[in-house]
């Protein structure tokens, strides 16, 4: 009988002789990771050699440390676990700058591991020296810089609480290369030491009363749904409330799929590219029962016109959150699960149920009367709007769906049907460009049994599309629709409708195809085919569909002049919102 045998039998911790390198790998196997995106390099050096013995640990060598903070938020996003990334000092750790803030925006859960230089140099601008800690301060959940080898396995359990626990986020371990190199006794399990981090879960009983008082008394309540639902697993609960009380519901970017798009309820996306039905019925409503959102400015668009005769509940996990941009009548502060349970009872309690005849009529009014739609051009030139429309139906509800920012991305949303929640990953709040490929193979490898394909545009496909080359070669099937307009598709729409059509610098390759999208995806082992006219769409998709043992990149050649509408110009107030170039919506069945 081995003495770990005998430790265990008698309760006791166990311990052993290693190193913080050793020490760093068994911590992570023992909170359960499974997946490291990374690259390694001098500093970090050391955690790379035990980390080449792990039969628990799978490491993906990245080609861009941007593309394995991506990836690790990709995984994230599609497992519920949290992403694991990890780079060397210096430029490494900066290159993870962008993904780190990215999570933070959107409320992701990653822990991103790097190598520091010595602890006895830090300091001193040695070589790839950069003090990430200070550096990614603000764009953290927390940090750690730990240059002692016996704190490594409890910072990295401290780590994974932190960030999975209340808001999740992003979490920044920095480790010095002494550190991993000195030995240390490990011992498991450890004790965190987190004094003060106490994540408020449930909701203040004497709000949620108040919050169904106001449901019941209300006429044009809507029920606005952010990211904090699908991040609390609470897309049941929400439907529930949502049937239970007969109130439309509204799903904001990071919500898409949390509420099903074939609801008879669902309105569709409030804000910036929202539909005039969700924008109208947040402009013209009496209550908004804000669930996990932060009345953000694309939502609120010009804050001091938004929503002028509502009053707020706002329920989020985060109270920083509360009353930030909008005064919340009532308040709770809580998990969404939580809060949305204890309001059904409520509701329940409460014996009435609102009127609500009068508010349907007018939103049905304005959903038939404003629905999506888009220009087919004469030319025979595809609409990338008619792309999406068909890859959601071919591909389906069950697969997910990975966009950059842009165009792209707000087409992805609107014409693409959500049905189930976490489908539809995407960034949010940062805008990254180059977030859709390295995001959908870490989708992809949390999720393998899953059909997962990167919505991307020709400019943000170009920061991150070496990422290729790490799918073809760990065998990560992903599939990637490129919607090519030829220019940075959002940017070339401002500049028509605010610049006089002057488009400097958004044009991506004047009269020649540089690059050739089909050419450079063959390049990194992968498939590529190219569709350019409305009829070879769906036999394009479905082509696609049928290759399983390489990634496929479809370049869609689109329209250059296609736009997104609806639109609330940035400034302005919802109540200008556009469905069309110059065309407003009238408000005739404003109640």
């Amino acid at each position: 009988m081995t003495q770990d045998t005998l430790s265990h039998m008698r309760n006791e911790p166990m311990t052993e002789q290693m190193t913080g390198a050793q020490a760093l790998v068994r911590a992570l196997e023992h909170v359960g990771v499974d997946t490291v995106f990374g690259i390694p390099g001098g500093a970090i050096l050391p955690a790379y050699d035990p980390l080449y013995d792990s039969t628990k640990v799978r490491h993906v060598l990245v080609r861009h440390e941007q593309g394995a903070g991506h990836a690790a938020e990709g995984y994230a996003q599609a497992t519920g676990k949290v992403g694991v990334c990890m780079a060397t000092s210096g430029p490494g750790a900066t290159n993870l700058v962008t993904p780190i803030a990215d999570a933070y925006m959107d409320s992701v859960p990653i822990v991103a591991i790097t190598g520091q230089v010595a602890s006895a140099a830090i300091g001193t601008d040695a070589f790839q020296e950069a003090d990430i800690s200070g550096i990614t301060m603000p764009i953290t959940k927390h940090n750690f810089l730990v240059t002692d080898a016996a704190d490594i396995p409890r910072t990295i359990v401290e780590a994974f609480h932190i960030a999975q626990t209340g808001r999740p986020g992003p979490v920044l371990v920095d480790i010095s290369k002494d550190a991993l190199q000195s030995t240390t006794t490990f011992t498991w399990p450890v004790t965190m030491q987190l004094p003060g981090y106490r994540p408020v879960t449930r909701p203040h009983s004497k709000q949620i009363r108040e919050a169904a008082r106001l449901i019941a008394e209300s006429r044009r309540p809507v029920l606005y749904v952010g990211g904090g639902v699908h991040k609390a697993g609470a897309s049941a609960q929400l439907r529930e409330l949502a049937e239970l009380t007969g109130i439309p519901v509204i799903t904001t970017l990071m919500a898409r799929g949390s509420f099903p798009d074939s609801h008879p309820q669902h309105l569709g996306m409030p804000g910036m590219h929202g539909t005039v039905a969700a924008v109208g019925s947040l402009q013209r409503s009496d209550l908004i029962i804000a669930l996990g959102a932060r009345f953000d400015d694309r939502v609120t668009g010009r804050l001091d016109t938004f929503a002028p005769h509502a009053k707020i509940v706002h329920a989020d996990i985060d109270p920083a959150e509360i009353s930030k941009n909008r005064h919340a009548d009532v308040p709770i502060v809580g998990d969404c699960r939580e809060v949305i349970t204890d309001l059904i009872a409520a509701v329940k309690a409460e014996g009435r149920k609102g009127d609500y005849a009068d508010w349907w009529k007018a939103l049905n009014a304005l959903k038939s009367t404003y629905a999506l739609g888009y220009e087919r051009f004469e030319d025979g030139t595809l609409a990338p709007q008619y792309v999406m429309e068909r890859l959601g139906a071919i591909v389906g509800p069950d697969a997910f769906y990975v966009a950059g920012v842009g165009q792209h991305q707000m087409w992805a949303s609107q014409f693409i049907g959500y049905e189930r929640p976490g489908a539809f990953i995407n960034s949010g709040g940062l805008g990254t460009m180059g977030f859709a490929v390295p995001a959908a193979m870490g989708a992809k490898m949390g999720s393998p049994e899953s059909t997962v394909w990167a919505i991307d545009g020709d400019g943000c496909f170009q920061m991150t599309n070496q990422e290729l080359a790490t799918c073809a070669l760990e065998g990560v099937p992903i599939k990637v629709a490129v919607i090519n307009n030829g220019n940075l598709g959002m940017v070339r729409q401002w500049q028509t409708l605010f610049y006089g059509e002057r488009y400097s610098n958004t044009n991506l390759q004047a009269t020649r195809r540089i690059p050739d999208f089909v050419k450079l995806a063959e390049a990194y082992g992968c498939v590529g085919l190219r569709c350019e006219r409305p009829e070879d769409v769906d036999a394009t998709i479905q082509k696609a569909m049928e290759i399983n043992d390489a990634p496929v990149v479809v370049d869609f050649v689109v329209h250059e002049d296609a736009m997104v509408w609806p639109m609330v110009a940035a400034g302005t107030s919802n109540d200008e919102i556009k469905y069309a170039r110059d065309m407003a919506p009238k408000w005739e069945h404003e109640d």
